[in-house]
């Protein structure tokens, strides 16, 4: 109520239509499908504070035109880890977002969710743990949807931290776990010499074991050694 809202994939407003009798103060659409996009227009025509950008989000420029302070998104599964990724590394993310609230399919929230050690911890929970606190809402069943999906899915809120480990370009990150992760069975040693030529000096001033897997690694280690690989080549 009385908020900057955005939702991102509308599709034919299911949700819009909640979103909009709860009285936002502007209700930004982003919807890339230029049929849905006339269906909304005719379905929501006698509401004023809403706005639809007939567009791809994962080329909208954020900067430019995002003003929003909570997103929803029932996320088209298949871009739905790309589509986070782009809100992660917006670069205004705090304080000008407050609440992300997506649904995922569940095998994806797992692994956005998944802690140090779990198998299903990667790049996706790294990633999301630098600059989001993250807490699931909801598992959703195949049977809320019609037709029915073969997969579960899970609804999940994020909340951008107000501090965060000081990385340059979130791109390094992705480098450095997108090394880790490439063969996450093999010691951290082989990944470690791709990055730097004397993995002793790192190892010793991070105080990591070379012979440990990349999944037992915590986040915090990650940023670390992609803080030193910054101060190395950027």
């Amino acid at each position: 109520t009385n908020r900057n809202v955005l939702e991102i994939g509308p599709g034919t407003g299911n949700l819009t239509k909640h979103l909009l009798e709860k009285k936002p103060k502007e209700l930004l659409l982003i919807e890339k499908d230029n049929r849905l996009c006339k269906i909304l227009n005719l379905k929501f025509n006698t509401f004023k504070n809403y706005k639809i950008y007939n567009e791809d989000i994962l080329k909208f420029h954020l900067n430019s035109n995002f003003r929003s302070e909570i997103v929803f998104g029932n996320l088209p599964y298949n871009i739905s880890t790309q589509i986070l990724a782009k809100l992660i590394k917006f670069e205004k993310l705090f304080p000008q977002i407050e609440k992300v609230v997506f649904m995922f399919q569940k095998e994806v929230a797992d692994r956005i969710l998944a802690t140090t050690g779990e198998k299903q911890y990667g790049r996706l929970s790294i990633l999301s743990a630098w600059r989001m606190n993250i807490k699931k809402i909801k598992e959703v069943s195949p049977n809320s949807f019609y037709p029915s999906p073969k997969v579960k899915s899970t609804i999940l809120l994020f909340e951008p931290k107000k501090n965060y480990f000081d990385i340059k370009n979130p791109k390094n990150l992705e480098f450095v776990t997108n090394s880790f992760f490439g063969n996450k069975r093999k010691m951290i040693k082989k990944p470690l010499k791709a990055i730097f030529n004397n993995i002793g000096k790192i190892s010793n001033k991070l105080k990591i074991d070379i012979t440990e897997r990349p999944q037992n690694l915590p986040p915090d280690t990650y940023f670390k050694i992609c803080k030193e690989y910054e101060n190395l080549f950027f």
